[in-house]
């Protein structure tokens, strides 16, 4: 990777005075303005140093980093491209997928060193029958006032809540699935639980891993920054 030239103000002022518009700048009647947050032009002259240091810094390292963002897409993708393309040549041999229905896969070295994951994470909301369902719990919670935990209704409760954005408790309702009672309503309630779930939308993963030996503990490979 080469190193992203730094901007060099002083470059900007020719030999006769004449000045050229950096990014950011612009030129009008022959003055620079600096063009602030709030699309106002402000006369170079106005401008603080430490503003015009910091925006160099800003755009310098904005300038090294979009390269590396660039390539990290095309690795992510020259990489699922790779083990897409294994696995139609598992497919066309042995008739069989190494990953589940969802293209959950783990791929190792030989050696038991290294190892590729690739996972799905799907993006799932609720239709219409979710209400039919909070009715009908409602309605067993009711009944059940007397017999119930206190912590079990405010589980049931809660699940149905939402926040301050209108989202709903995904976590707090697939968790209801897990809660097993004898009442015809309430497994009514979990079918229209069910069949309220909509995929819209799934995300594909990548994660590298790399261990000293075959028994050894997994460290991932880090590539995002923010986690170096």
């Amino acid at each position: 990777m080469t190193d992203a030239p730094a901007v060099d103000t002083a470059s900007a002022f020719a030999r006769d005075g004449a000045v050229s518009p950096l990014p950011g700048q612009r030129e009008i009647d022959g003055r620079i303005y600096w063009t602030n947050a709030d699309g106002g032009l402000i006369p170079a002259s106005a401008v603080k140093a430490a503003d015009k240091l910091q925006d160099e810094l800003v755009r310098r390292i904005i300038g090294a980093a979009l390269p590396l963002s660039e390539q990290v897409a095309r690795f992510r993708q020259a990489s699922f491209d790779e083990v897409d393309i294994f696995v139609q040549l598992l497919d066309q041999e042995y008739g069989a997928k190494r990953g589940g229905a969802k293209g959950n896969l783990t791929l190792t070295t030989y050696d038991g060193l290294f190892k590729v994951m690739v996972a799905v994470n799907e993006t799932i909301d609720f239709g219409p029958e979710l209400q039919t369902a909070k009715s009908i719990v409602d309605e067993c919670l009711v009944e059940w006032s007397a017999d119930s935990r206190d912590e079990i209704r405010t589980l049931i409760t809660r699940a149905f809540d939402t926040d301050s954005q209108g989202r709903i408790n995904r976590i707090g309702l697939l968790s209801l699935l897990r809660l097993d009672f004898p009442d015809a309503r309430w497994q009514e309630a979990m079918r229209a639980i069910k069949d309220s779930i909509r995929t819209v939308g799934s995300k594909r993963y990548i994660r590298m891993y790399q261990r000293a030996h075959a028994q050894g503990r997994w460290e991932a490979i880090t590539i995002d920054v923010a986690a170096a």
